[in-house]
């Protein structure tokens, strides 16, 4: 599923060809894949786009009079311009195809058919229910330790890796750039959030905003489906520190990077560099010797890592 930089990158792509622009003309391959939310879709014919924009994973285009496209391109949506009849061409998977006044048009692709586009008033957007919950932007001003810290004590219990995929928490993280955020504050993604001190708090801050700032820098992150409104592939997986790389020497101390399941997603760390949690187990009575004048043997707790707890919270 596209992240915050692939978001990020079509947003500014689409921004430079498309501010100016109206759309001639509209068709719709998948009667789902293009609604209206209090408008009809053909609301958007002849008004010139004024802005493109992003909120976390969302899209948002901006046209004259008010009216807007919400774009959630979900697990394998793509956009691409260019001109008609050239590539980038309509695939079997083209849903969407909105031609523009300039001869270009905008193909949106969605192999799985989870992705949507939305035609809303403007004045609409915020109540959008992927919107309305939505946490801090990363790569927002406001996006400090403080703010950081509100959302993880709001989930005390909850395990990091779920709290970063968590979009009321932080606003675009996914999977791939939550593994490289703990890495790079060398927190393990089982650690719950309320053991997590304003040091640690303000390290994942730095890490969150450094990996998807590269994120961005690079075109995102390709893993099979993602490509930016050219075709190109993103660039991030060539230097991810741990996602993909289980088995490969860690960045910064060499040990093996390890996968496993955490929040029910694929999940790689550096067991060195991210020490693994530990619990308690419950105290366990011992039968007292039965040879008179003795004293018991204490039992002392065996402590043991978290890591076999793998089962999703979300």
């Amino acid at each position: 599923m596209p992240e915050l930089p692939e978001v990020e990158t079509i947003r500014g792509q689409l921004d430079v060809l498309l501010r100016g622009r109206s759309i001639a003309a509209c068709e719709t391959r998948w009667q789902k894949s293009l609604t209206g939310r209090g408008v009809t879709p053909d609301t958007v014919l002849g008004r010139p786009i004024v802005r493109v924009w992003r909120r976390g994973k969302v899209l948002g285009i901006d046209l004259d009079g008010e009216v807007s496209i919400l774009v959630h391109l979900r697990m394998t949506g793509q956009l691409l311009v260019g001109a008609r009849g050239v590539p980038p061409a309509e695939a079997q998977s083209t849903r969407v195809v909105l031609d523009l006044d300039d001869g270009s048009r905008i193909v949106f692709n969605d192999q799985r058919k989870f992705g949507r586009m939305v035609v809303l008033p403007t004045a609409d957007v915020p109540a959008d229910p992927l919107l309305a919950r939505m946490g801090p932007e990363p790569l927002g001003v406001g996006f400090d330790v403080d703010a950081l810290g509100a959302g993880l004590r709001r989930h005390p219990g909850l395990r990091l890796k779920s709290a970063l995929l968590d979009q009321s928490v932080v606003a675009g993280i996914g999977n791939i750039y939550a593994d490289e955020a703990l890495w790079q504050a060398c927190l393990h993604p089982e650690r719950r959030c309320g053991t997590v001190r304003r040091p640690a708090i303000e390290a994942l801050r730095d890490g969150i905003v450094a990996v998807l700032s590269e994120g961005v820098v690079r075109g995102g992150s390709t893993l099979r489906d993602y490509v930016d409104v050219r075709g190109d592939r993103g660039g991030y997986l060539e230097v991810a520190a741990v996602y993909g790389r289980a088995g490969q020497p860690c960045r910064r101390c060499g040990t093996a990077i390890v996968k496993s399941m955490v929040a029910g997603r694929g999940t790689h760390i550096c067991p060195s560099c991210q020490v693994a949690p530990r619990r308690t187990r419950p105290r366990t009575a011992r039968k007292p010797d039965s040879s008179p004048g003795q004293t018991p043997h204490r039992v002392v707790p065996l402590v043991v890592g978290d890591l076999s707890e793998t089962e999703s919270l979300q």
